[in-house]
């Protein structure tokens, strides 16, 4: 009864004029982001966080939120029409909802992805309600050695999940931590790393560095991989309403999606990429007709699409209730969390009630305004890929620019940012995963704090970590995460090697 009484308070923050304009901005923008193939959410929220700097935070949560949901709308539109996916999540939906717009069905396959997205969205968001204030209960029970461990926990799953490499995720990682070091330590009053100047005092401003790395960088990146080439854009025939046997061969795909989607997303190693192919794989094993599937079968728009909505929900309980980001998006939100001076966690729920549950009710909203705009307007969002690409990174480079000298006022952020920008483009070209840069930045300063704090009231026994089961069991996690995939990858390459020696 606790839950659903916050959650009509949300209901109550969510439903406000003004708030419901920040929704449908959010959602807005969101789609036409996701529509744009190579601009996801994560470089989105970025761009924006000098914008809200003095935006109420309830506000801005609740438009990031419907950036976040709109982007995984959109990025099926380009998938299904252009055969380019506007986000990562949108890869599988391209295999059969392209191939249904060569068919003449472009139309009916929007129409299931829109619609099965606002029902896995709608499921998932309510699993939200009720799974992130377990997961609050759950962290009061944390001390300082638990929150040390989890925030190891959280650097470690990010580092090895988000990239192919785990070297190069530890480089990023140890990068990031770097960077929180520069500034005034807490406890002792010395400046670090500041190489004398004064405005490095206060450190490295976070929302510098995300722009840097998501808006600079990636814009650099994007259009250094365009290609001047006349792209087919298949236009949209016939009645966008679906048959009832669309209906009857989408329901149950929905709902499969949804239910892999949503708890999938919420691991640490989960994301929209891991589910999306999950549920091809197990639509196409259910199917009465497998030998469509890669020849525009309905299933796999249906049961992808869902899963791909349905993970940015599953994202969000373990960054709203244990400050545990799962995806680059969430990295960035997590930034956008330390802009306005909080920290995600159990104490946000009893702080900021206002903003967690008015956030979890507007996704509600989002999710329906999402299905008005997308079902009669996809049309529309099509247009948008008529902007010239020179332009349209070359609006991004100087919004960002600008945004970022709004928040102090001073060069010394504009040079900090171009060079992070440049570092940011060198690490997509060698395939360095962006996110553990962004979160060692905001975890690492937390960490150390928690770290000090555990030896201090433990009078320097560093032995506290382990003598505290759930500190040992978080810690034993990481190590698994950090060393699993290395022992894997060893055992995959002995067994080849006996194989060929057989």
């Amino acid at each position: 009864m606790e839950t659903l009484a916050a959650l009509a308070h949300g209901f109550a923050v969510a439903l406000t004029p003004m708030n419901l304009l920040w929704s449908a901005l959010g959602v807005t923008v969101g789609t036409a982001i996701g529509v744009l193939p190579g601009i996801g959410p994560a470089l989105t929220v970025a761009l924006l966080l000098p914008i809200t700097y003095d935006l109420d935070p309830t506000a801005a949560f609740i438009m990031f939120g419907g950036i976040y949901y709109g982007a995984m709308y959109g990025g099926s539109t380009t998938a299904i029409l252009l055969n380019t996916p506007g986000e990562s999540g949108s890869i599988v939906t391209a295999i059969d909802g392209h191939e249904m717009a060569r068919q003449g069905r472009g139309a009916q396959a929007l129409a299931i992805a829109a619609i099965g997205s606002f029902v896995a969205g709608t499921i998932a968001t309510l699993a939200l309600t009720f799974v992130a204030p377990a997961l609050v209960k759950l962290a009061l029970l944390f001390g300082p050695a638990e929150y040390f461990a989890l925030m190891v926990l959280a650097l470690t799953t990010v580092t090895a999940v988000l990239g192919d490499s785990l070297v190069r995720g530890l480089a990023s990682l140890f990068f990031g931590l770097a960077l929180g070091l520069v500034g005034i330590d807490l406890q002792t009053g010395q400046a670090r790393f500041t190489l004398g100047i004064p405005e490095l005092l206060d450190g490295i401003d976070t929302v510098v560095v995300a722009v840097g790395l998501f808006a600079i960088g990636e814009t650099l990146y994007n259009a250094a991989r365009f290609r001047f080439e006349t792209e087919e854009i298949y236009a949209l025939e016939g009645s966008i309403w679906m048959s009832r046997e669309d209906w009857a061969r989408s329901w149950k795909p929905w709902l499969r999606g949804t239910l892999l989607g949503f708890p999938i997303g919420a691991l640490p190693a989960g994301g929209s990429e891991i589910p999306t192919f999950l549920s091809y794989l197990v639509e196409k094993r259910l199917a009465k007709k497998p030998e469509e599937f890669g020849k525009g079968a309905i299933e796999a728009v249906a049961g992808p699409e869902a899963a791909n909505n349905a993970s940015v929900a599953g994202t969000l309980a373990p960054l709203l209730s244990l400050g545990l980001p799962t995806s680059a998006t969430a990295a960035i939100m997590l930034a956008a969390f330390q802009q306005y001076g909080l920290q995600p966690g159990p104490l946000l729920f009893d702080s900021n009630p206002e903003l967690v549950w008015g956030m979890i009710a507007s996704l509600y909203i989002g999710n329906l305004l999402l299905l008005i705009l997308n079902l009669p307007m996809a049309g529309v969002w099509v247009k948008l890929l008529a902007i010239p690409r020179p332009w349209l990174y070359g609006g991004i480079l100087v919004f960002a620019t600008l945004g970022a000298y709004t928040l102090n006022n001073n060069v010394v952020d504009l040079v900090i940012l171009w060079l992070i920008g440049v570092l940011g483009f060198a690490m997509r070209v060698l395939d360095v995963p962006i996110a553990p840069c962004v979160v060692g930045l905001i975890l690492g300063p937390l960490a150390e704090q928690q770290f000090r704090r555990a030896l201090a009231i433990s009078q320097g026994d560093p032995s506290v970590f382990l003598t505290h089961p759930l500190s040992l069991t978080l810690l034993i996690v990481a190590a698994l995460l950090v060393a699993g995939p290395v022992i894997l990858r060893r055992r995959a390459r002995r067994a080849e090697r006996e194989a060929a020696a057989a």
